[in-house]
């Protein structure tokens, strides 16, 4: 099939090439041309893994192209996706939806076919059928263009497999038209389908709450251990062990319950937060009340760690203090609402020398916070630390061994934000641990 993929960001970028993969001829279109040029030469302008390697194949294989024209997009394809960003609101907590509206106002009067467009982004219930009214209003082909939500759930740092070998494939289309958008999209899956993975077809608005939904239950899940373990912390108990005890519950499960820092990136926090406000919309924000203590449980983390370096560095005023992570997560270069970052700035507001180390991260850190120091590894952040922080859980810093840091820093204490490290081994090694709800 021939398909377009407006927007070449992460979530775009990913899509076009997998689709390439899959058998597809795909043109991905984007407004900046910069970035347009590094994906048509063959460099993904982010760090994701397989990404590099699936965009190269596609390019070779003469399946994927990236241009800056809508205009060509609508003249190649007959299914477009639209994966733009819908970041939070600047005025508010609402999700801003310049961005898709602009997509939709660039593409549709260039349709003058029967077409299929396809939304990928994180919106708010009722996005979805304003915008097919929209669509059909502007586009030559009026009636003929039809619109259908088929939600991401992907992780960073596992896109691309997440894209391939997805667990279930939602797709919400108009019940109220004889559409054919289901029927195109199972042809369009049709190789992922082959492996068994579920296809759940329904309404444009289920499809557009199971993103939100799913996003809600994870960030509720991650909050509530974390607020498990404020309780552990001041009653001397373990929450990694109490964890690993109530995960074998099969009704709860052991996934997301590793307290720690909590959650960041450019999804969780803005798509619980766009919920809340679009459930005040429609009148029901009652029933979701509890997505504001999660949010606030959230945050909250964060100056929790920061009073943790100043109880253990004595002030943070004249302090050295490394920072180990500045992405949100592992496995990614995206530093959007990252409580590394946050919470590293907050450090160096009270007085310390904060230098910061991260694997992937560093040139997007130090675009977002050049008030930082940054070095270029581990032990380089260490020398002459008062204190060492681990704020994101690379695998490089999960593996790190006490006596790589022997002789480097000026006192031997170390703080696991995430409770990736084996308290057992660091405090043998005669160093002070202090972990989040760890005994």
């Amino acid at each position: 099939m021939k398909v377009s993929v407006i927007g070449a960001g992460y979530l775009g970028t990913t899509h076009a090439a997998c689709l390439a993969r899959l058998g597809h001829d795909v043109l991905a279109v984007d407004v900046d041309a910069d970035k347009v040029a590094k994906l048509q030469s063959g460099v993904v302008p982010f760090f994701e893994p397989d990404l590099q390697t699936a965009v190269e194949a596609g390019l070779a294989a003469g399946r994927l192209r990236f241009s800056g024209s809508v205009a060509e997009a609508a003249g190649f394809a007959d299914v477009h996706f639209l994966a733009v960003g819908t970041p939070q609101n600047a005025a508010g907590s609402g999700a801003d939806l310049s961005y898709l509206d602009a997509a939709m106002a660039a593409l549709c009067p260039h349709l003058d076919r029967p077409t299929l467009i396809v939304g990928k982004s994180t919106v708010p219930v009722g996005t979805a059928q304003r915008l097919a009214e929209r669509a059909r209003s502007l586009a030559p082909a009026g009636d003929a263009v039809e619109l259908a939500w088929n939600p991401e759930f992907l992780r960073e740092g596992f896109a691309v497999q997440d894209t391939l070998h997805p667990d279930r494939i939602v797709v919400g289309v108009e019940v109220h038209r004889q559409s054919r958008a289901e029927a195109t999209l199972r042809e369009l899956y049709g190789r992922v389908l082959e492996e068994g993975v579920p296809l759940i077809a329904t309404n444009l608005a289920t499809a557009e709450l199971v993103k939100v939904a799913a996003n809600a239950f994870l960030a509720t899940k991650i909050s509530f251990i974390n607020a498990i373990a404020e309780v552990c912390e001041a009653a001397s108990a373990d929450v990694t062990t109490l964890a690993d005890a109530i995960g074998w519950d099969e009704r709860i499960g052991r996934r997301f319950l590793d307290a720690g820092l909590g959650f960041g990136g450019g999804c969780l926090s803005k798509d619980i937060r766009a919920f809340i406000a679009r459930a005040d919309e429609l009148g029901v924000g009652s029933s979701l009340t509890f997505l504001r203590e999660v949010d606030e449980i959230n945050l909250r983390r964060r100056g929790q760690i920061v009073a943790i370096a100043e109880e253990e560095c004595g002030s943070l005023r004249g302090a050295r203090v490394a920072i180990l992570g500045s992405a949100f997560k592992p496995n990614t270069d995206d530093i959007r609402d990252s409580p590394a970052l946050d919470v590293a700035d907050q450090i160096r507001a009270h007085g310390a020398e904060v230098t910061v180390y991260d694997p992937k991260a560093m040139d997007n850190a130090r675009k977002a916070f050049p008030d930082l120091n940054y070095a270029f590894s581990a032990v380089e952040a260490c020398i002459g630390a008062d204190a060492v922080m681990v704020l994101t859980e690379w695998h490089e810093f999960r593996r790190m061994q006490p006596t790589e840091l022997a002789g480097v820093t000026r006192s031997k204490c170390i703080i696991d934000a995430r409770n990736c490290l084996d308290s057992r081994i660091w405090r043998d090694a005669g160093w002070a641990y202090r972990g989040f709800g760890c005994a």
